[in-house]
């Protein structure tokens, strides 16, 4: 229906710019834009998920009514009276004023006898037996209209200035009287009855005036089942058509480069590292681009995998940039490749913003040039003036941290490329076929060996530097996290300049250096050449340890303000100890925790499980920032939640490969309305829904 939104009645041009600040355009636009939650404003009815919003309505007759002028406010109050004889007082507050009477249209309507709906805050939210009511809405009983706004599960939605609930629920109720029976069914018939869902009419009536919460639920597992089939519909398309592209180029396993860097690596692959090698090998070696997302816990050895993949692309001549999100990963990643690749000859750079004007111009330049065999970088990468002479392989580290744009940008630096992307987050296998459609998946998992489970706790500063203190005696060594380099008033967190004095004073007796992300690249090294040299006890650190630091004396780590931290960063720190023989211990002092915070620190210290974090990271935070999708706004469901509709979700992807298997351009009749709004939708964001 493309009926304008201003010719519904009680709108006019004036609301229906109003409208259009919520993106309600026409009455189909106002019928899909779905309340943000409900009222129970049945009288009497008992307290239950409905009443989160402490509202009160009852059925009653006015008593009496009394006017209490004050100072500057004027305060009218209605003493009403419902079926049971219960008494209420209905208070409403005015400003005084002497030219006119605030409360004419009250006591008009308020006169003793008349029966009236009224809905409104109870004065003491912490009682539900209280009987002063602060009014926010009412309606003569026998007001036919009453009906929307009373007696039942009511709508509220989400305005802007200048629109109410009450003047919205009645332009709603407008549209669906009038224009309900025009909206379109969207979905075959066939998913509507193998799911037992509601057609779009029913759907659409029960998700804005429910009359049960059965028919509430059944009307909005309609919607999303019909959001979700649409995302992954959209996402599996894109997914065949990059798969339907055929690269121009080839691999060749040459040996000249793969053979010395595994020699020199000291260490032998895992069972599920050389598994995962060989089916990235085998994909690139394939006429068509490879896209894979590799996921694998803390300290399971991603990097090696993809810098094997990468050193493939150099033997056969090729060009590499590996991505990662914030300017420390990227470092520790240029470094771990630094050490990897002594003596191999490959020409490796590391682009971030810290890179001077001068550096990066020679950079740029080396590049263009083909004379750079892998680029490291942040951001940075995807600027325009980044060009390369022949990429062929990207790689992209916590994929979930960059938005679909940027990825997107990445992969439009070559005319055909290979992505691999990798995640210590992993992603549970019906978000993966939903968001991925065939993306082929590897997982590495199983850690190597003689890696032991570190035990977490939580504590408070002084029993966490008895611990520390405690691990030295033994001949250990130590981690000391803060989150941040400078103090800061804002936050109020313990900034690690600060916390590396008042350690020195505290443990003389002991050594103690810093490292931050500030510090130039040769300053960091010296201390870590020096804490791996066992010449420091104790290291007090930015987040800079997360990754690529392998010390295995370091048996523990003690994480200041640990609330201030992601789950996926706690357990990457906690990864930085128990790399060695000897039982370590993760250390999380969290002073001032939130309800969300203490319920990661509670997951980070009963599992170490980066599959169970994960999952609870996706609950916690939401899939948009897990699979990378919230800076795109692909994820912005009007209903759907991918963690509590996961059955849906389901659904939504088994009856999206029965659609594709029998009508793969969706051509039949029946499938015509359902690629229309398809197209609609996703049409033009295709180009950008990227596969890793």
């Amino acid at each position: 229906m493309a009926d304008d939104i201003q010719y519904l009645k009680g709108v006019g041009p004036k609301k229906a710019a109003l409208f259009g600040g919520l993106d309600i355009a026409t009455v189909s636009d106002l019928l899909h834009y779905y309340p943000r939650a409900y009222q129970d404003r049945r009288p009497g009815a008992p307290v239950s998920e409905l009443k989160k919003i402490e509202s009160v309505c009852i059925l009653a007759t006015v008593i009496n009514t009394q006017i209490l002028p004050t100072r500057y406010l004027s305060i009218f109050k209605a003493f009403l009276q419902d079926d049971k004889q219960q008494i209420y007082e209905a208070v409403w507050f005015k400003p005084r004023s002497f030219r006119y009477d605030p409360f004419a249209v009250l006591k008009r309507d308020f006169k003793p006898g008349a029966k009236l709906w009224v809905v409104g805050r109870r004065e003491d939210k912490n009682s539900f037996t209280s009987r002063k009511i602060n009014v926010d809405e009412y309606y003569p009983a026998d007001l036919p209209s009453a009906k929307i706004h009373v007696n039942g599960f009511i709508p509220l939605y989400s305005l802007t200035q200048g629109l109410n609930n009450k003047f919205f629920r009645e332009c709603v109720a407008a549209a669906v009287e009038k224009y309900l029976a025009k909206e379109p069914e969207i979905l075959p018939q066939t998913l509507l009855a193998k799911r037992k869902l509601l057609n779009i009419k029913q759907a659409l009536y029960g998700v804005h005036f429910p009359s049960s919460l059965r028919e509430l639920e059944a009307a909005r597992r309609r919607m999303v089942y019909e959001e979700f089939l649409l995302m992954t519909m959209a996402w599996q398309i894109k997914q065949k058509q990059g798969k339907e592209i055929s690269k121009d180029y080839t691999y060749q396993i040459k040996r000249t480069l793969l053979t010395p860097f595994k020699n020199n690596l000291g260490f032998n692959f895992t069972r599920a590292q050389t598994h995962v090698i060989n089916e990235i090998f085998a994909d690139l070696q394939k006429p068509k681009p490879m896209t894979r997302l590799l996921q694998g816990d803390v300290g399971s050895g991603k990097t090696v995998v993809a810098l094997s993949a990468m050193l493939l692309a150099v033997e056969n001549g090729w060009q590499a940039a590996f991505m990662a999100p914030t300017e420390i990963l990227a470092s520790q990643h240029f470094l771990t490749m630094q050490k990897y690749l002594k003596d191999l000859g490959i020409k490796a750079e590391l682009l971030t913003s810290k890179t001077t004007p001068a550096q990066k111009a020679k950079i740029l330049e080396k590049l263009a040039a083909g004379k750079i065999d892998i680029l490291t970088g942040t951001h940075s990468l995807i600027e325009d003036a980044v060009k390369f002479k022949n990429l062929k392989l990207i790689v992209i580290d916590e994929q979930h941290r960059f938005g679909v744009k940027q990825r997107a940008k990445l992969r439009a630096k070559a005319k055909y490329i290979d992505m691999l992307s990798m995640t210590a987050t992993p992603i549970p296998r019906t978000f993966a076929l939903a968001f991925y459609g065939d993306l082929d998946v590897s997982t590495i998992d199983e850690l190597p060996p003689g890696r032991k489970p570190v035990k977490t706790v939580q504590a408070d500063e002084t029993a966490a530097i008895k611990m520390v203190e405690a691990e030295i005696a033994k001949g250990r060594q130590a981690y000391i996290v803060y989150p941040l380099i400078d103090e800061s008033d804002k936050l109020a967190l313990k900034a690690a300049t600060a916390e590396f004095e008042k350690l020195q004073k505290l443990l003389p007796h002991l050594k103690i250096a810093m490292i931050h992300g500030a510090m130039k690249a040769a300053e960091k090294q010296k201390v870590m050449d020096d804490f791996a040299a066992g010449k420091i006890d104790i290291l007090a650190a930015t987040p800079v340890i997360e990754v690529g630091i392998d010390i295995k004396n370091a048996s523990i780590i003690v994480i200041q303000n640990a609330e201030r931290f992601g789950m996926a960063s706690l357990h990457q720190l906690r990864g930085r100890v128990g790399r060695g023989e000897h039982e370590s211990c993760c250390v999380l002092v969290a002073p001032q925790q939130s309800a969300i915070s203490a319920e990661r620190i509670r997951t980070i210290c009963a599992t170490c499980d980066g599959f169970k974090i994960g999952e609870k990271d996706l609950e916690i935070r939401g899939p948009g920032e897990i699979l990378g999708t919230r800076q795109s706004g692909e994820l912005d469901f009007k209903t759907g939640d991918l963690i509590k509709d996961k059955e849906v979700l389901t659904w939504a992807v088994e009856d999206r490969g029965f659609l594709l298997n029998d009508d793969p351009q969706l051509s039949k009749p029946e499938n015509q309305p359902f690629k229309q709004r398809l197209m609609e939708l996703y049409q033009k964001q295709w180009h950008l829904i990227d596969l890793g």
